[in-house]
């Protein structure tokens, strides 16, 4: 457990050293509260022997006023100790939420596939939370129990070590089974943490499919298979409790037999006038003061189990590596060319790509058509760097397309897809998407997609904000919405995959014509499943098995192919 704590901490000191003033106002604070909690022990001597035993009036004065200022000083350095505490926390809680996030949207397609995103979730919100008290208040109340039980032993050493020794014979009986504990909640935190993402996950699914949850009248089903993760989460929570809430009575008892050893010795010292009442009575109180932050000691060790468990959760995410290793060149100018030589790539055993060899120059429209699982999206995807060739390489203007940075790269490329993503946001800002809104470019966008007749009878127009998913959209709107995203950003290169699929098609020829005005400069590379969108295409390239096994215009296709011919006629369907 020391070894995993002391990583987790060199992990966190990067974070950690930049909060030095805060830090030092929490020490102020400790100083001030171990003070105040070290002069309560002593004010008893006075107490009892000048006020009580001797009489002397004027303790009558002085013994409140001192309580009075020693509580005022405790006050004061509690107050400024869990201000600064709780904003170190917070303030690294959220750098740690924009840390975790820019490297998960920073790795590449793979990674984000493979991982759920309830579990991508889960770690940016609930590891987060977790890991807060490791770095806002483990540290100083470690700390400052730490120096409060120092304190405190040194002062009752000093009134009287033989009956010291005494008292503090117990406290190395609490760190065996302190140990044992710390390991079986680091265990039930991992497996806690590891359901939570679960329970997200099964959310994330419910809300993302509410629609096919309705259309099937499968409430009952979901919330079935909800309640599964959801009482297992409980089942796992509730064996942290029964083992974690074991460290305060177990310290109550060790602690109890420490006091008493005390009264036991000390009452015969007092009786054979070793000691004056006052002592015992300050001796008696520091010993008491001392088990207090020794049980709370306990209590943190065992919560900090949770706390590395997070942490480690947190930092796996961030010494996780991109498979996609960004370029250093900026691709200042528009792609003119194209170029896949003797690509492949595999995912898992199976070609999704085999020797892949085709040209592409400025102003060609090329089509991608082929059954499902032929490659298609694949060969998209990799002038996107979603994914890297296992063999062979593309060039974009004669330059292996991974010497480019992945952002210059992007910046010249438009992807509109089958799946449609509308943002919270206004229509403007989902036109003109990451970009500043220019409200001419903006419209001139949404006429080449023909959604300006659409976008004229909503409400605010295109300030209009979108809900969730675009739901106060239809399907073809969000697509034409899609579509005057990519023309906005006026690429070089333009992505269709299935971008018409919820037009009807008088509106798709529309819109077909003023692409093939807007695109006369650029590269256009279409998959589709109907032939109006194909049967224009400079060239089509017929994809089997990762394989172009055919390329030609359609009416070349047709005399040539026979896979073309059947896949025209399906389209035709």
């Amino acid at each position: 457990m020391e070894i995993y704590l002391k990583k987790v901490l060199k992990r966190f000191f990067p974070y950690i050293k930049e909060y030095k003033l805060q830090y030092f106002l929490v020490l102020i604070g400790i100083i001030l509260t171990v003070s105040a909690t070290a002069a309560t022990a002593h004010i008893m001597k006075p107490l009892m022997d000048d006020m009580f035993i001797d009489r002397k009036e004027e303790m009558l004065l002085l013994i409140p006023i001192g309580l009075i200022g020693i509580y005022f000083l405790k006050a004061i350095g509690r107050y400024v100790q869990s201000v600064y505490m709780n904003y170190i926390g917070l303030h690294i809680v959220t750098r740690f939420r924009e840390v975790l996030l820019e490297k998960m949207i920073s790795l590449d397609m793979g990674f984000l596939y493979m991982n759920r995103s309830g579990e991508l979730i889960s770690r940016v919100t609930n590891d987060i939370n977790r890991i807060q008290y490791f770095v806002s208040n483990m540290l100083p109340e470690l700390f400052r129990e730490s120096l409060t039980v120092v304190a405190l032993i040194i002062y009752i050493i000093y009134l009287n070590p033989m009956l010291a020794l005494y008292s503090l014979v117990v406290v190395p009986l609490v760190i065996y089974p302190l140990i044992l504990i710390a390991k079986k909640l680091k265990k039930y935190s991992h497996r806690s943490q590891a359901k939570n993402a679960d329970v997200v996950t099964r959310l994330t699914e419910v809300f993302n499919n509410s629609e096919i949850i309705k259309a099937n009248a499968t409430e009952k089903f979901e919330l079935d298979r909800f309640n599964v993760q959801n009482w297992q989460f409980f089942k796992i929570n509730m064996k942290s409790v029964y083992v974690g809430e074991i460290v305060s009575p177990m310290m109550e008892i060790i602690g109890a037999a420490g006091l008493a050893a005390v009264i036991f010795v000390g009452g015969r010292e007092v009786y054979n006038e070793n000691m004056t009442v006052g002592e015992f009575t300050a001796f008696l109180t520091a010993v008491g003061l001392v088990f207090q932050p020794i049980r709370r000691i306990g209590s943190i060790y065992s919560k900090i189990q949770d706390a590395v468990a997070a942490s480690e959760r947190v930092f796996e995410i961030i010494d996780t590596k991109s498979k996609i290793k960004d370029g250093q060149e900026l691709l200042e100018d528009d792609i003119k060319e194209i170029e896949f030589k003797n690509v492949a790539l595999k995912y898992e055993n199976t070609y999704a790509l085999n020797d892949i060899n085709i040209s592409i120059k400025q102003g060609e429209n090329i089509a991608l058509v082929g059954d499902s699982g032929g490659g298609k999206s694949t060969f998209i995807n990799m002038l996107l760097r979603f994914y890297d060739p296992d063999a062979g390489s593309v060039l974009v203007n004669k330059k292996d397309i991974k010497s480019y940075t992945n952002d210059s790269l992007k910046h010249h490329i438009s992807l509109v897809t089958q799946r449609i993503y509308i943002f919270q946001d206004s229509l403007a800002a989902n036109v003109a998407y990451g970009q500043e809104i220019d409200v001419n470019r903006v419209e001139y966008a949404l006429e080449l997609a023909d959604a300006s007749a659409f976008v004229a009878s909503l409400s605010d127009g295109i300030d209009t904000m979108m809900e969730e998913f675009g739901s106060n959209l239809s399907g073809g709107q969000r697509q034409r919405v899609a579509i005057a995203r990519a023309i906005y950003k006026h690429s070089s290169l333009l992505l269709f995959d299935e971008a018409t699929s919820a037009l009807d098609n008088e509106s798709e020829k529309r819109i077909q014509a003023s692409l093939d005005k807007y695109t006369k400069d650029k590269i256009t590379i279409t998959i589709a499943h109907r032939l109006s969108t194909i049967e224009h295409a400079d060239k089509i390239l017929v994809m089997q098995k990762g394989k172009i096994v055919a390329s030609g215009n359609h009416t070349e296709l047709l005399a040539t192919s026979e896979v073309y011919k059947r896949l025209a006629g399906e389209f035709e369907k």
